[in-house]
């Protein structure tokens, strides 16, 4: 596949992830497309159709539908050469619709399915969150029957999103809350080199029909290990207040759909450390090894821009 020429869409690109992949899928040189919900009147002023604005004056070409619309979905896809998905959660599968359409389009070289959280194949968690995984197993087997060239992406943990939930570094707490132990092993990827990474990866042939993982040395740390840094850089000292193993899975069987999704993504991550469960072999490509070229910011490194300029919340899914 030519990189260089790679008509890339992407679907949730009004999202939180969706919109540093729209970035940089634009950096990288991409005639970049996005396929968005339709504007109503009540979106005159909203932020909604001012990042279709910002988007158009970038140069990304802009469709307007609803995944339903199956002839206007195989139309668009018969323009683009690859797909990128990024989804939330709960339009998972709608990507059902993508698929089939992308059957019938017949012209798609590369389908990257919204996963970016675990290695759905090879790992497992609480209900709640298996519910989820068992989600993204059923779109990357629906790929695979299709028989849609695809590149599944283990993007772990988003570094940026979490350092934000667990250092609330907007309003300087004094104490900061550790799931289990906090010393299970993650491994959390700056949103921006997610998304670097993803768009090589999607016109890579060496990640045709591949998982690939994100697992940068760099990027790999546990909750008191991120503490105990963000104490140094901060000169301040916090208490860390340990919130139970028995009482995150009480919590997930306990609390209503959908709130009982974060608290098992917690488990999984911190308290499991799922993320490093698992040793990559040499069959196995890793993201950082693959593109050495790429200088990945280490969590280290981003811990120092949130000391420096700590933002504004922001939701968004946690896998």
């Amino acid at each position: 596949m030519d990189s260089e020429k790679s008509k890339i869409l992407i679907f949730g690109a009004t999202g939180y992830l969706g919109q540093y992949l729209i970035k940089a899928s634009l950096f990288l040189g991409h005639p970049t497309f996005a396929f968005v919900r339709p504007l109503n009147p009540n979106d005159t002023l909203s932020s909604k159709l001012l990042l279709h604005k910002q988007f158009q004056s970038m140069g990304v070409t802009v469709f307007q539908g609803e995944l339903e619309e199956h002839e206007k979905l195989v139309s668009v896809l018969k323009q683009v050469d690859v797909v990128i998905s990024t989804l939330a959660v709960p339009q998972h599968l709608d990507q059902l619709k993508i698929i089939s359409a992308m059957k019938e389009a017949g012209n798609i070289k590369r389908f990257v399915p919204s996963e970016f959280g675990n290695e759905v194949d090879r790992v497992s968690g609480l209900p709640p969150f298996e519910a989820l995984l068992a989600n993204k197993r059923r779109i990357r087997r629906a790929t695979e029957e299709a028989g849609v060239p695809y590149t599944y992406v283990s993007a772990n943990s988003f570094a940026a999103y979490f350092i934000d939930y667990l250092f609330r570094p907007h309003e300087m707490p004094d104490q900061i809350v550790v799931y289990g132990k906090g010393d299970a092993m993650a491994v959390l990827n700056y949103e921006e080199d997610v998304a670097a990474y993803t768009v090589r990866a999607a016109t890579d042939p060496r990640v045709a029909n591949r998982v690939i993982i994100y697992r940068p040395p760099g990027n790999i740390v546990s909750q008191l290990d991120l503490i105990s840094s963000w104490e140094k850089k901060s000169g301040r000292t916090f208490k860390k207040i340990h919130v139970p193993e028995e009482e995150i899975i009480k919590l997930s069987e306990t609390l209503r759909f959908p709130e009982n999704i974060p608290v098992s993504i917690l488990h999984n991550i911190f308290i499991k450390g799922d993320q490093m469960s698992f040793e990559l072999t040499a069959d196995d490509l890793e993201a950082s090894k693959l593109y050495p070229d790429h200088k990945y910011t280490p969590v280290d490194s981003l811990l120092d821009l949130f000391l420096i300029n700590p933002p504004k919340p922001k939701r968004a899914a946690f896998a």
